[in-house]
């Protein structure tokens, strides 16, 4: 039996980070990029005869920490300051913050594979829930730039979907 996938790139973002732990790298300083993901879906169609409604973000029911899924996207990662919750630097983020100089956000890991990561892990449950487990998320691209990107995704069987030309 066949499956259904489909894509959706979400786009327009820019934000701040930096990678405290690449030292000897440039990674280590902050640095800004027009960041974007592209997210796969997996599941049964609907009644409509769409594995996800391309707009579903914007009229979802469910919410991501609180917020309308669109919202949270933006709340992420449209001007901000995205720094790891164990940044030995992070109490000077937090003063930037307070002084109304950054929009931080403050995750587990930065860098594109770790964004990758976190993005796949708060949509998945999101989608899971929004669909009553009818469409999962397999697999996040984060695009940092035009020349850099990296994936996650949990499922061995999709290795060979990653050699695809994208």
């Amino acid at each position: 039996m066949g499956k259904f996938q489909s894509t959706k790139v979400f786009d327009g973002y820019s934000c701040v980070f930096r990678q405290w732990k690449a030292e000897g790298t440039h990674c280590r300083f902050l640095h800004g990029y027009g960041v974007s993901f592209k997210v796969t879906f997996e599941g049964d169609l609907d009644e409509k005869n769409w594995v996800w409604d391309f707009g579903g973000m914007k009229r979802a029911v469910g919410n991501i920490d609180g917020m309308n899924p669109k919202e949270w996207m933006d709340y992420m990662f449209d001007h901000t300051t995205i720094i790891a919750n164990d940044d030995p630097k992070l109490d000077g983020f937090k003063t930037l913050d307070q002084l109304g100089i950054i929009q931080l956000r403050i995750i587990p890991a930065t860098g594109a594979e770790q964004f990758a990561k976190f993005i796949y892990e708060k949509l998945n449950v999101f989608v899971k829930e929004e669909t009553n487990g009818r469409v999962k998320i397999v697999k996040v691209k984060f695009m940092e730039n035009a020349k850099n990107s990296a994936y996650y995704y949990e499922d061995d069987t999709l290795t060979p979907l990653l050699k695809e030309i994208e």
